[in-house]
């Protein structure tokens, strides 16, 4: 009886574990793809913001906090990925799924966007090998 019992055990364990990590898995780790997702294009953005480099950190974190609402606000279409600031500049880099989004997210959100380019490739020293 407790063999039967352990091996119920046993197989109920493997059969949760199956199914665990099926749930999972990504469409991508399966080589599904879906028709109905718009491809996600990475984008440059130039926003000219005068004395951007002395901006203070409680500055920088209510900017980001009104960009992260207004991304939230308009759903997963379009993504901060990260900025990069400078003297009078800020560069953004974001995903989306094209520039009209970039230009609606600057403008709901009150930020200049000088520049919005399309990053076609990414190289790093890593490319050289």
């Amino acid at each position: 009886m407790k063999t039967i019992t352990n091996r119920v055990l046993l197989f109920t364990i493997m059969l949760f574990a199956g199914f665990a990590s099926i749930a999972q898995t990504t469409p991508e780790k399966l080589n599904v793809k879906s028709n109905n997702a718009p491809k996600m294009k990475t984008y440059l953005i130039e926003r000219d913001i005068p004395n951007a480099g002395k901006l203070t950190p409680e500055d920088l974190k209510a900017i980001s906090q009104k960009s992260c609402q207004v991304l939230k606000d308009m759903g997963p279409q379009i993504q901060w990925q990260q900025s990069y600031v400078t003297g009078d500049k800020i560069f953004c880099i974001y995903k989306a799924e094209n520039e009209g989004l970039i230009r609606e997210h600057a403008k709901k959100g009150g930020f200049p966007a000088n520049s919005i380019v399309e990053i076609s490739s990414v190289i790093s020293p890593a490319t050289a090998n």
